[in-house]
């Protein structure tokens, strides 16, 4: 049975998967205003991506009989001083994120409640995968710059990027 701490613990990580979305959001618009299509598509991808796992989060805790509780987040930065910064916020974000879902699994290890164990070990990967994406573009914003050809060809690549949900939810 999953205790009263688990499933608080799980519901507030859906609240934080939503605060990321927003996040997200806020980091397009950031974008788009700086007139970087293809940045602004990239956050808006990651955004859709952040509403999957609170999903994912939100229809665990429904399949194992738990209760659901919905709460607000505040708001997210908006300001940011240019595009480095912004992936640089992006991945302090994320390694934020692992830190939580980490605590969500040695939570779920000392409860030896493995179905949860299961479930945060996708997210575990996930993350892995999270923080190498934007420590990756942060390396390359670096590299060309906040101006110039290089950031257009960055820009160019990443209005490509779409959201596809993984063919299996488990």
């Amino acid at each position: 049975m999953l205790s009263d701490r688990l499933l608080s613990e799980l519901n507030e990580q859906i609240r934080h998967e939503f605060y990321s979305a927003n996040y997200y959001l806020a980091m397009a618009g950031y974008c788009l205003n700086k007139g970087l299509d293809g940045f602004a598509n990239f956050f808006i991808v990651q955004a859709d991506e952040e509403r999957f796992h609170a999903m994912k989060f939100y229809n665990y805790i429904n399949d194992i009989g738990g209760r659901l509780f919905i709460s607000g987040y505040d708001d997210p930065k908006n300001d940011f001083t240019s595009l480095e910064d912004v992936f640089e916020s992006a991945l302090h974000h994320e390694q934020f994120v692992t830190k939580r879902i980490n605590t969500l699994a040695q939570l779920a290890d000392e409860e030896k409640h493995y179905p949860t164990i299961s479930l945060l070990k996708w997210f575990i990967d996930e993350q892995v995968e999270e923080e190498a994406t934007m420590s990756t573009i942060l390396s390359k914003i670096r590299l060309v710059g906040n101006s110039g050809p290089g950031l257009l060809m960055m820009d160019q690549e990443l209005s490509a990027r779409v959201f596809t949900p993984p063919a299996t939810t488990e």
